[in-house]
């Protein structure tokens, strides 16, 4: 590069950079629509990013032109000693401007914007400074500069974009572990997780689907609830994943909005008034998974669960009425105890009756008939003919849930 080139460099950025950026403000304003859709980018803000920016794309042109064939300003820069960082501006704007929820392809057009108002300026004050070739050169470390300066601005804003996601995340996992916890009974803060987690603070049910239970499927659930009326929230934790649902009636209505949770049993809660009591709807929907995983089923409320909900509460009295009632035949060989369980089920759900038992299972009368005094027999006579007694039902749905000391 010339001296006199290098002069008129120097003399361009000492007296350009604020016209440039006037100039620059005004074209964004007028000509990028997404400025004016952001009211949170004031002019204060837009002016000094572009008094930044013009300033160091004219230091970065110098830098550009003055270094070796083959060697980037950035390279010049560090053989030269500088650690000074040449794009902090770029970079400074990009995280403002995701902060502000700008659009980065608007953020990025009004760098390219700036570019071309320099370039011209440029060619406006150089008069006979700058020669053919020079102006080519010029013109091509200028948009050189430009490309690096963008890219700068895009890892800028891709970093503030995934910081505050991280931060809003955190954010909602506190607030949920708060929330589950019983910290909803303080109005202040269940406005402020119903306003995070984006959901209302009136009538809630909670539900828990299995933990195999993929993003897909809950996004799904989330998106079906809301077009029924049902604001929804939901995240993942040890129990499986766990929802917040608002409701305006009986808890039935949610269930076909539910029924892509497919994987594995999923219970939900009683509805509650609101979010002060989510912790005791949290502990509902957790045994209603329980249970409806004990019966095989998609899904179980928690009103539909409450005999078996009883046994959860009292593990102990729950394991001991299994020992009472079907210790001797739990320790049969497991094919026997099988069949005799299946047995005592049907028997149970059919009120007594052989005959129902036979045609549920399926077999022949006779042969449960059969299972039947092999209970008897190795139980002491405990399990009799007639009724099923309350406590042998109880007993099978203990056994069902695990609750065996």
């Amino acid at each position: 590069m010339r001296s006199t080139t290098a002069a008129f460099l120097e003399r361009h950025h000492a007296t350009r950079v604020q016209p440039l950026a006037d100039r620059l403000v005004a074209t964004i304003r007028a000509e990028n629509a997404g400025y004016a859709h952001v009211p949170a980018v004031a002019d204060d803000d837009l002016r000094t990013s572009c008094v930044d920016n013009v300033a160091r794309v004219l230091e970065l042109l110098a830098l550009e032109l003055a270094a070796p064939v083959g060697e980037a300003a950035g390279e010049a820069a560090e053989a030269g000693g500088d650690d000074q960082d040449r794009y902090d501006a770029a970079e400074a704007t990009g995280r403002r401007r995701a902060e502000q929820g700008l659009p980065l392809d608007d953020v990025l057009r009004s760098f390219r914007m700036g570019g071309r108002l320099i370039w011209d300026d440029l060619l406006d004050q150089a008069g006979d400074a700058l020669d053919a070739r020079e102006a080519r050169e010029l013109g091509t470390a200028l948009w050189a500069v430009v490309d690096r300066t963008s890219a700068a601005v895009a890892a800028a804003y891709h970093h503030a974009e995934v910081s505050a996601v991280r931060v809003h995340e955190q954010r909602r996992t506190a607030l949920w572990e708060d929330l589950l916890a019983g910290r909803g009974a303080d109005p202040g803060f269940a406005a402020e997780a119903g306003r995070v987690l984006d959901i209302g603070t009136g009538p809630c049910v909670v539900v828990v689907a299995d933990a195999a239970t993929s993003g897909e499927a809950a996004a799904s659930a989330e998106v079906n609830l809301r077009s029924a009326g049902h604001g929804s929230s939901w995240v993942r934790r040890a129990v499986g994943l766990v929802g917040v649902v608002e409701t305006h009636g009986p808890v039935p209505v949610l269930a076909p909005a539910l029924r892509v949770l497919t994987a594995g049993a999923t219970g939900v809660s009683g509805v509650v008034p609101g979010l002060a009591r989510v912790e005791e709807a949290f502990r509902q929907a957790v045994d209603a998974q329980r249970v409806a995983a004990s019966r095989g089923l998609a899904c179980l409320t928690y009103d539909d669960a409450l005999p078996d909900a009883l046994l959860l509460a009292a593990p102990a009295v729950a394991a001991r009425l299994v020992e009472h009632w079907l210790g001797p035949v739990l320790d049969l060989p497991v094919e026997e105890r099988r069949a005799l369980v299946e047995t005592l089920e049907a028997w149970v759900a059919v009120g007594g009756s052989t005959t129902a038992t036979a045609s549920a299972l399926p077999c022949h009368r006779n042969t449960v008939l059969n299972r039947l005094r092999r209970v008897q027999q190795v139980s002491g006579g405990r399990v009799g003919a007639g009724v099923p007694a309350v406590e042998l039902a109880l007993a099978l749905a203990a056994y069902r849930l695990g609750l065996r000391s």
